[in-house]
């Protein structure tokens, strides 16, 4: 049943994060996403094979990327940023929308319509929470793919440019070493770091949230 749950949860937060992604690349004036019919919310067109098995495998991943053209954009270093920042930021408003209901039904005790119901409702609610927290903490990572690495282009000097579009190249096998090879340090050492970090900021931003609605 845990993974009917984690399946709605990924085809809600994937959908909403890549869409966040294309729609301001859009406003800015690269229509390059909206012609691929990107703007949806129809998760089939934002799934990545191998995002999807790292979000089943580790519990956190990403989507197909959203193409968009450098040259279409009026201030290409800045509004390349804010593409980047749309998609994370679009999980975390996601996870502020589905606490508010979640956090009245805990609250509340109420049934809706039978126990069984009220229990999946509660149950995806809580997937779509959790999940589009990990998606806003572990994107916004300054690791190649990750759109944290396409926010920090802002900051790059332009003497660091081209060091850091080689960076940007080679940035799966970038993200695949780091993954793995903290998992492998966790498991073995018991020095992971990458996950104890994502996991205090996910129990930040999720007691705050809470707190807030």
């Amino acid at each position: 049943m845990e993974l009917i749950y984690l399946i709605i949860a990924l085809c809600v937060t994937i959908s909403t994060h890549e869409t966040a992604h294309a729609w301001v690349a859009y406003k800015l004036g690269d229509p390059t996403a909206k012609l691929e019919g990107r703007i949806s919310l129809n998760p089939l067109r934002h799934l990545d094979l191998l995002g999807t098995l790292m979000i089943f495998i580790a519990h956190f991943g990403w989507g197909k990327p959203i193409p968009y053209n450098e040259y279409n954009l009026r201030h290409p270093r800045r509004d390349s940023a804010l593409i980047a920042l749309a998609g994370p930021m679009a999980n975390l408003i996601t996870a502020f929308l589905v606490a508010l209901p979640y956090k009245y039904l805990i609250l509340s005790q109420t049934t809706l319509i039978n126990q069984g119901f009220t229990i999946f409702l509660l149950s995806s609610l809580d997937a779509i929470l959790s999940l589009s927290l990990v998606l806003f903490i572990f994107n916004l990572l300054p690791i190649a793919p990750l759109d944290g690495s396409k926010f920090i282009g802002v900051f790059i000097p332009a003497s660091r440019e081209f060091a850091y579009r080689r960076y940007l190249a080679r940035g799966p096998m970038i993200l695949i070493l780091v993954v793995v090879g903290d998992s492998f340090l966790g498991s073995t050492l018991g020095t992971s770091f990458l996950q104890p970090v994502i996991g205090a900021l996910y129990d930040f931003f999720r007691i705050a949230i809470l707190l807030i609605v």
